[in-house]
């Protein structure tokens, strides 16, 4: 975490956030294109998860190095010369839920598994995690739409949205800048539904930046953005301390309403 805080890739505020979402047991997906960080974000997030919790990890290839000693790791297997022996992710899935886990990470969602995962979310397995290649949070959420009916379930797509608005609280989303320097450019809330398919997303904390520097590093600063999320009440009922003042941008009057309004992602 320090070293991530010292490369620029994150900062204090954001960490503590990030933390007490995952002491809160909100499930959360870190996003990004390839090379992005989100594994090794993963690794992070995971990395806050109490030590008494039984986690179940399901990979294509084992990439997810957790600290903890109730873990377990599932991969899986491609089929072999005859076209024999495959064990799919959704295989793995299946049998997870079998072994009763407190939470479920999967490696990354790139097809049908993802109506299983959002099922989890739904069903008890709160604080679950994953990670979506997608370009910003708003590119989540159509990303998500498209892999559900990958599953060749024919469902329509407010259902699928009502399905995301209630399995997925927050979306982490990575980026890797044309300095090559890796960052957590935005943090968002998925608030819910407003009409029939617009997911309101609400943006917490991002990375504005500024100028590229005479060396080609990539200049700019992390600012939250006056938005509070709306379980803020909810992680302190549950005992879970979270300073206020991190989601303040600098220069703000504490009580005064943010001016950033939440985007609906259609």
């Amino acid at each position: 975490e320090d070293d991530l805080v010292n490369f620029g890739s994150v900062t204090h505020a954001m960490v503590q956030f990030i933390q007490a979402c995952v002491l809160g047991r909100k499930n959360m997906i870190v996003s990004g294109g390839t090379g992005s960080g989100k594994t090794t974000m993963l690794n992070l997030v995971s990395a806050f998860i109490p030590e008494g919790e039984r986690i179940v990890t399901i990979e294509d290839a084992a990439e997810l190095r957790l600290v903890q000693m109730h873990w377990v790791n599932l991969e899986a297997r491609p089929p072999n010369v005859e076209g024999k022996g495959q064990i799919s992710v959704r295989d793995l899935f299946r049998n997870a839920l079998r072994m009763r886990p407190d939470r479920i990470i999967i490696g990354e969602c790139r097809s049908a598994e993802t109506l299983d995962m959002l099922q989890a979310m739904n069903t008890g397995h709160d604080g679950s995690m994953t990670t979506v290649h997608a370009n910003s949070p708003k590119d989540v959420i159509s990303r998500l739409d498209s892999m559900v009916l990958m599953s060749n379930v024919e469902l329509p797509i407010r259902a699928i949205r009502e399905m995301v608005a209630s399995a997925v609280h927050v979306i982490i989303h990575t980026a890797r800048l044309s300095d090559g320097s890796r960052k957590i450019t935005s943090i968002a809330e998925v608030a819910g539904l407003s009409g029939e398919t617009d997911m309101i997303l609400r943006e917490l904390f991002t990375f504005r930046q500024t100028h590229v520097g005479a060396d080609g590093m990539v200049q700019g600063e992390f600012m939250p953005t006056g938005q509070v999320p709306t379980f803020l009440n909810e992680l302190k009922v549950k005992g879970i301390p979270l300073d206020e003042g991190i989601f303040q941008p600098p220069g703000a009057v504490p009580g005064e309403p943010p001016s950033a309004a939440p985007t609906a992602a259609r």
